[in-house]
């Protein structure tokens, strides 16, 4: 059976080559504190050179991942084949018990009914990359969302990934150094996906920030990212998981709101200078608790308040 996990679960996602000989010990012994998912990738992070050895590599890894009980503080583990035809391998030949889903790389309508087919007879939870050219087009995104929506692998999608580097590779730019994704030309595409796929009850995660030495940057984007209702981010190296995991800390005064909501008997009420209508509000009082069970409050006191919550 599939084990169920919240989309906030994902927190700070790592990259990992399949060529690397250290992915076993990253996934079951904690050698990066605080993990929460990974991604092995024989995509963009592997040389086309390096294909055939990634994938004998990959065979190891998953034996070994199928051999190990796996408790809830070790990662949610992904493997990001290459295409379809390396996917439908993939399941034919490796052993995928240790693993707990795939990563989908350019992602599309068309290429929907694959994935279908070839995920259909496993346990393996969705994580589709939107970062094709369709992706620009407002119309082609809502009818993708209305397909997934309807298709009978839904409840199997934890997120969909925002691919920030190819959408931005098709425009011919590259992220800015002195400016968040959301200050360019993706800022219509961040917005506009998280309302077509929102709307649908599909969460999406933030696009990989690659300037490893800018945390005050990061730490800006990633408050744009919570504004923005998503849920993790791609970490490009693993002295950026923590930043991520603090910035979906929830602030106490966040909290005592939603508990509030959650509880509220009023249809509206007035609390701290803003209206609270428990029945608008109550999905974010959920999100709330759910970020404060996965990664806690700002300050340690808070986390000692008691709480009556009903879900």
């Amino acid at each position: 059976m599939m084990m169920k996990h919240s989309p906030y679960a994902l927190g700070a996602t790592l990259y990992m080559p399949a060529t690397r000989d250290d992915i076993v010990q990253v996934a079951l012994r904690n050698k990066i504190p605080h993990l929460r998912s990974m991604v092995i990738c024989l995509e963009d992070a592997v040389a086309d050179h390096e294909v055939e050895q990634a994938l004998a590599n990959l065979i190891t890894i998953t034996r070994q991942l199928a051999t190990h009980r796996r408790d809830h503080e070790q990662p949610i583990i992904f493997i990001r084949p290459r295409d379809l035809d390396m996917a439908a391998h993939i399941v034919a030949h490796y052993d995928l018990t240790g693993i707990d889903g795939f990563v989908f790389p350019k992602f599309t309508l068309a290429t929907l009914p694959e994935w279908e087919a070839i995920t259909a007879s496993t346990h393996l939870m969705w994580m589709p990359t939107l970062e094709t050219q369709e992706v620009f087009d407002g119309q082609a995104m809502q009818q993708l969302a209305n397909a997934l929506h309807a298709s009978p692998m839904r409840d199997r999608i934890i997120a969909l990934r925002i691919g920030g580097n190819d959408l931005m590779s098709i425009l011919g730019i590259r992220r800015s150094r002195h400016a968040t994704i959301y200050e360019g030309p993706l800022n219509y595409v961040m917005k506009m996906l998280t309302c077509t796929f929102g709307a649908k009850g599909f969460a999406l995660t933030s696009p990989v920030f690659e300037l490893i030495d800018n945390v005050e940057l990061l730490e800006q984007e990633l408050q744009l990212d919570l504004i923005h209702g998503l849920v993790g981010k791609t970490a490009i190296h693993p002295s950026q998981i923590a930043c991520i995991h603090e910035a979906w800390m929830v602030d106490p005064s966040e909290y005592e709101d939603a508990i509030r909501i959650i509880n509220s008997t009023q249809a509206v009420y007035q609390h701290g200078g803003a209206m609270c209508e428990p029945a608008t509000h109550r999905q974010w009082a959920k999100n709330i608790l759910e970020r404060r069970q996965l990664f806690g409050l700002r300050t340690p006191e808070a986390a000692n308040a008691k709480e009556f919550v009903h879900l």
